[in-house]
């Protein structure tokens, strides 16, 4: 599995002399990797450029700079790197007023296993949801939930010959399809995909 080493990480000081730079060029990557479904939810998908930005930023923040707590933030955020077989995005859930956001979460509860994605003449894979804990409870959803999908032979086949990839949610409270995903965000999650 991919995974972001110690020593390829910037120290705190390094990191605050490029972090400027660095941060307008993953802002500018994630473009390709944002997908919008519907008004209110937002995948973006991961990989080792926007997991290193996640992690430099909580050393940054959290002003972290001895060994044991940069293991653990390597060892929260690596598993968020696809393996060349899968997908992985963060999903958020997005109402701006707290209120609404609140009934909204309750009415969603579920949401994030009816996430799909499909490529053109293979299945849908709906996503694995939340392997890291539990994001839910008995009466709603969380706003922020981290997906996998597995990618099946029959996904990577259609793909690789160029068919269409779509996504989509398909909860009783919340539905929309994408299709197609724009070419270059397509083009941008094939990087992902070891074929």
């Amino acid at each position: 599995m991919p995974s972001i080493s110690r020593d390829s990480l910037l120290t705190l000081e390094s990191y605050a002399r490029t972090r400027k730079e660095f941060r307008a060029k993953v802002l500018n990557h994630k473009k390709l990797r944002t997908v919008h479904l519907g008004e209110h939810v937002t995948l973006v998908f991961e990989d080792e450029l926007t997991v290193r930005y996640q992690i430099q930023e909580m050393l940054r923040v959290e002003k972290i700079f001895e060994e044991e707590g940069i293991q653990s933030e390597l060892g929260a955020y690596n598993p968020l790197i696809p393996d060349g077989g899968n997908w992985k995005a963060t999903m958020m859930i997005e109402y701006p007023d707290p209120d609404e956001r609140q009934r909204q979460l309750q009415r969603l509860k579920g949401i994030e296993d009816r996430v799909w994605v499909e490529a053109r003449g293979a299945g849908r894979i709906y996503a694995i949801a939340d392997e890291d804990m539990e994001r839910a409870n008995d009466t709603k959803t969380s706003a922020v939930h981290f997906l996998r999908f597995e990618l099946d032979p029959a996904t990577k086949n259609s793909l690789r010959a160029g068919g269409a990839l779509s996504m989509g949610l398909d909860h009783a409270n919340y539905r929309c399809i994408l299709n197609p995903v724009p070419p270059g965000i397509q083009d941008s999650l094939l990087e992902d995909i070891e074929f």
